[in-house]
């Protein structure tokens, strides 16, 4: 599957797309382990750690693991690479 039929199901396609654009955006300015995400986007730590398992299975998102609770989140190179089609897909979806 081509990266932007990707980010377009994940973000566009279901009802989660929001929460996981917001969590790209965070992750393309600094990488984060879960507690501070969910601080940083005020979300339920729960919500967020689904939305990274989504985004991580579909290879948006990389984990660098430092232990038990160390565990840190950055965007794939793929996704980077692929970074502008956030902004094309989230504006035709209608989304705001």
């Amino acid at each position: 599957m081509s990266m932007k039929y990707l980010i377009t199901y994940l973000i566009a396609g279901t009802r989660g797309g929001e929460t996981r654009a917001k969590i790209i955006q965070t992750l393309k300015k600094t990488p984060m382990n879960m507690n501070k995400l969910a601080n940083h986007l005020k979300m339920d730590y729960k919500t967020i750690q689904y939305h990274l398992r989504v985004l991580e299975e579909n290879n948006i998102i990389r984990i660098i693991k430092k232990g038990k609770y160390g565990a840190l989140y950055y965007l794939s190179p793929e996704m980077e690479e692929n970074y502008h089609l956030l902004g094309e897909i989230w504006v035709k979806s209608g989304k705001k």
